[in-house]
């Protein structure tokens, strides 16, 4: 039975109201299309719940700012916040979130990948609900490639994509042969460096978590990334982020980005309203590798968590229930087509034969469950991450490291500079933790 009709078939049913007093909840989130979409929906939870939803929806580095502020003063300003895989193990060891060991049993926590339900939890406690899960792909314009007589390789390799890219880059017509990030964030221009590093064989520390930015490896990955980059990518990627680049490739300005499996399902969808330019001609490929046994995927998932200090914990839960349950897939479906279901969290969606159909379906699965997070590198590292390290000191440290990166691909100075300073400031950060 398709999630269309089971959908239609619950739609007959009276909406009941929650037993739980009728609270007003606020809800932190960050910018993107899925969970814009969310909003447009939430009248379906609050027609079946009594509940009223006030949404503060930010950009991606602002909204982590204002959240780990907020958690960690117990600021209180919000009910439910959408965090991480990063923050929410952490997180949840500090006793800074509420525990979600009593969802109600049509959740079907079981139903969760068990690589997204693990990265969402700490010794063996679910923290955070999985709103949509991710790695990363390369999406690229069909005809642009056949235009430039090149076939997309099963795997392709960097060395492929930059000769690629220069090929499809036509300058007079606004056509950039690549995009990709370069915007300061560790969560940014951040993670692609870091999975383009894993895949040249670069790492942010050695096992005595000594940096390793004045490494063979991490010249050669951030050299290789600016000099393909000025070739081929847009003016200004230094200051692009994951959004910016997604609104790039829906007008038909990219020939090429390496991102996130989940805007796969936002550039498909496109092609039924007729939103995008480049509708009907777009593939998908794995995210690329140079032949070291490591490609530049990652293994991410936005989720919602209550913060400990929540006074409307009940509430804040059958949010949470809705929102990231079969409930909500049924109706995202039901208005907006099945390749528009938040994808990666459930194992049930990829078992729904309509699903199946979906074009980049199995590529993202396949993607999130070839994700290693305890082997993210070509050598042994003594943190567990792809696009990041699992410890409380990386996100400022990998923040300072991102501005340096980006300052670089700005031409404001040279590689061997970035390279540089982030060598420095990682190993004062991580001497003042106690780390060395």
């Amino acid at each position: 039975m398709s999630f269309k009709t089971v959908l239609g078939a619950a739609s007959a049913v009276a909406i009941m109201a929650s037993a739980v007093a009728a609270e007003t909840i606020t809800i932190a989130t960050v910018n993107n299309d899925d969970m814009i979409k969310m909003q447009g929906l939430t009248s379906d939870f609050e027609a079946r719940t009594g509940h009223k939803v006030e949404w503060v929806t930010l950009e991606e580095n602002v909204l982590r700012q204002r959240v780990t502020t907020d958690i960690t003063t117990k600021g209180g300003a919000f009910d439910v916040m959408m965090i991480g895989m990063y923050e929410t193990p952490i997180w949840g060891k500090n006793g800074w979130l509420v525990p979600l060991d009593d969802m109600p049993a049509h959740y079907d926590v079981e139903d969760i990948l068990p690589a997204v339900r693990g990265g969402l939890s700490y010794d063996g406690t679910l923290y955070a609900a999985p709103f949509y899960a991710e790695s990363s792909m390369v999406h690229y314009r069909t005809d642009l490639m056949e235009k430039a007589g090149l076939t997309m390789p099963a795997e392709p390799t960097w060395a492929f994509i930059r000769e690629a890219a220069a090929a499809m880059t036509d300058r007079d017509n606004d056509i950039n042969g690549i995009c990709m990030r370069g915007k300061a964030g560790w969560g940014e221009g951040g993670a692609i460096a870091t999975v383009l590093g894993n895949s040249f064989g670069a790492r942010w520390f050695d096992e005595d978590w000594n940096a390793q930015f004045d490494s063979p490896e991490w010249k050669e990955a951030l050299t290789f990334y600016t000099e393909m980059m000025a070739e081929s990518g847009p003016a200004g990627y230094a200051t692009n982020g994951f959004n910016e680049n997604l609104s790039l490739f829906r007008q038909g300005k990219c020939g090429m980005w390496m991102d996130a499996t989940v805007a796969a399902g936002w550039l498909a969808e496109d092609g039924k309203g007729g939103a995008s330019e480049v509708a009907g001609n777009i593939g998908w490929a794995v995210a690329p590798n140079t032949g070291k046994g490591k490609n530049a995927g990652w293994l991410w998932a936005w989720a919602l968590a209550i913060p400990a200090g929540s006074q409307k914990v009940d509430a804040a839960k059958e949010f949470m229930s809705w929102a990231t349950g079969p409930d909500y897939m049924r109706l995202v479906a039901f208005e907006n087509g099945h390749a528009s279901i938040p994808p990666g969290t459930r194992q049930s969606l990829y078992d729904n034969e309509i699903y199946q159909d979906v074009p980049f379906a199995q590529a993202t699965l396949d993607a999130i469950l070839a994700a290693d997070p305890l082997n993210p590198t070509v050598d042994p590292v003594p943190y567990v991450g792809i696009q990041f390290a699992a410890i409380p000191e990386f996100a400022g440290i990998a923040t300072e490291v991102s501005q340096e990166f980006a300052a670089a691909y700005a031409g404001q100075q040279t590689v061997d500079e970035a390279l540089a300073k982030a060598q420095a400031l990682t190993n004062d950060a991580m001497e003042a933790a106690g780390y060395r």
